[in-house]
């Protein structure tokens, strides 16, 4: 029999939870908004939005599509920021029903029409800024509703006002589009409110999120996410965290795009269900802005990615902020360097935390316990009601301390790939262990700790890039004979792209194909280094090595 390492809970954390009382993330949600009714949930540019505004946007938005007709099941896509029409959509679009198919704003065209036609989606919320991608595809997908709105739409008033114009005309950041049929959000509301809004009954194997990813392999699919998958996540992090928060009282600042698993299960969800406020960043790139919101508000919780701690800190205004209500950090997404969350420790007086987990998982699998003191370089222990397993390539558990892949069974692991039984299988074994792709082992603390990853995928600022995706774009330039990508380390990203490149015409260049890339890839699959070579290593059957390219990069 294979052994599963488990290990003593840090106190005051359950070894199980209990979500039978939880019949749909619905039913948190409503909870929530009465619980906390007269609080602030979001906070945006300055504007906020209480837990009951929320409760009547979001029940407006899902009359909305009740009366376009969407049923039960049926897919909408959400392209947006951090803004406040992201959470209105969001739970707007679960209490009709439907199925959440989250978009990343800076999709190409083609890999927005392989997202929307992949699901299915017939409608889609989208912000004005990228509806020119929509335009170029929507034709050839079954979306048939557009809900289109501007970045200051939902601030009202001259605020409101002034930021759309000055996005539209000042920052030209709005390509013209054409869109018949399209609605404004507040639109959208207004009709929502007047047709009114009927419950639907929900049950946890309901799918909740359609969450793209590329899994362990390269084809973008999507991970179906149900009610049950993630309220588990959500009460998993919940029961780790409880010992440190206080609820209706804690002060989230939101960086990370909710559209990611990570900031849409532990910003949206787990800190929703207890009441805090929740600060907004539509652009986390703009560092100086992002510190000047920061110092308005007495901020207890952080979650981020390791790129994003290290840009904070190298802005020297960092390091006057007001650290003293700071009760969390948590670093997922990629992982935390050593330096970067010793210095961390020194400017905030907060640990940086590590957590681990895959869109597959919901997406918490591991987190380190919250009152240690220094970092570990591990990626923690197994949440309650998880188990790792460390495999061999035959399915077999390997001794402990010994490398292999990181397989992990939980509520939370996915119901599978939508549409795709034959990657499901791939992933998961018959006794419900889904494997991850990722090599690591556990220590005698049962600490797991993350090696290497057992395919060739690439992490950029924590998302997925795989090298079959870059090559395709780059071979499809005509002067391209042959291509090879794999990721190279980078101080700001942790990873970046390289590619290898035999010219079929002499006169391509860098700049040349670096230019294509960004005409099909969105920016962080862009190769940031191109290498030219007279021939790439190959197998005895020709298929190229790109190990054999990555040990002498």
């Amino acid at each position: 029999m294979d052994k599963i390492w488990l290990q003593s809970y840090p106190q005051g954390v359950p070894a199980d939870i209990d979500i039978d009382h939880i019949p749909s993330l619905v039913a948190l949600f409503e909870d929530a908004c009465r619980k906390y009714r007269d609080q602030v949930a979001y906070i945006s540019m300055g504007k906020e939005m209480t837990y009951g505004e929320l409760d009547a946007a979001t029940q407006a938005f899902a009359g909305w599509l009740q009366a376009r007709g969407l049923q039960k099941g049926d897919r909408v896509a959400l392209m947006m920021p951090n803004l406040l029409q992201y959470p209105v959509a969001l739970f707007g679009t679960l209490r009709a029903g439907c199925v959440v198919v989250n978009c990343n704003p800076l999709y190409t065209p083609r890999e927005l029409e392989h997202q929307l036609k992949d699901s299915g989606s017939v409608a889609i919320v989208i912000v004005e800024n990228f509806a020119h991608t929509l335009e170029q595809v929507i034709a050839r997908t079954a979306v048939k509703h557009v809900v289109v709105t501007p970045l200051g739409e939902m601030l009202g008033g001259l605020k409101g006002t002034i930021v759309n114009f000055v996005i539209r005309h000042v920052k030209k950041m709005v390509p013209a589009w054409h869109l018949p049929g399209a609605i404004k959000f507040n639109a959208a509301l207004v009709a929502g409110r007047k047709q009114g809004f009927k419950p639907v009954a929900l049950n946890q194997d309901d799918i909740a999120f359609l969450q793209y990813t590329g899994g362990t392999t390269g084809v973008s699919k999507g991970a179906m996410l149900t009610h049950a998958n993630i309220a588990s996540n959500v009460t998993q992090a919940y029961a780790w965290i409880k010992p440190v928060v206080h609820e209706g009282q804690e002060f989230i600042i939101t960086a990370l795009p909710l559209y990611h698993v990570f900031a849409l299960t532990a910003n949206c969800l787990v800190f929703l269900m207890i009441g805090a406020r929740n600060l907004l960043i539509a652009n986390p790139r703009d560092i100086p802005n992002f510190i000047k919101e920061w110092s308005k508000y007495p901020v207890t919780v952080m979650t981020g990615v390791n790129t994003l701690f290290n840009a904070l800190l190298n802005n020297p205004e960092f390091a006057k902020l007001d650290f003293s209500t700071m009760n969390v950090t948590l670093g997922g997404g990629m992982a935390v360097q050593g330096p970067v969350a010793d210095k961390w420790r020194q400017v905030t007086g907060t640990p940086l935390l590590q957590a681990y987990g895959l869109t597959e998982t919901s997406p918490a699998a591991t987190i380190n316990p919250l009152d240690m003191k220094e970092f570990n370089g591990s990626i923690g222990l197994p949440i309650s009601s998880t188990e790792i397993s460390i495999r061999d390539d035959a399915g077999c558990e390997v001794p402990q301390g010994q490398v292999g892949e990181i397989c992990i069974r939980g509520p939370q692991v996915m119901k599978g790939y939508w549409q795709r039984p034959d990657e499901t299988a791939n992933v998961l074994y018959a006794d419900g262990f889904l494997r991850t792709g990722d090599m690591g082992y556990v220590d005698k603390k049962g600490f797991v700790f993350l090696v290497d990853r057992k395919k060739d995928m690439i992490l950029v600022s924590g998302f997925n890039v795989y090298p079959n995706e870059v090559e395709e774009a780059v071979a499809s330039h005509p002067g391209v004979l042959d291509v090879a990508a794999i990721g190279v380390a980078d101080e700001h990203s942790g990873e970046a792209v390289k590619i290898f490149v035999v010219r079929k015409d002499p006169a391509v260049n860098e700049r040349m194909l670096i230019q294509h890339c960004r005409s099909v890839l969105t920016g962080y699959k862009v190769p940031k280094h191109v290498e030219f070579r007279d021939d790439l290593p190959r197998t005895n059957v020709g298929k190229i090595l790109r190990r054999a390219l990555k040990e002498g990069a």
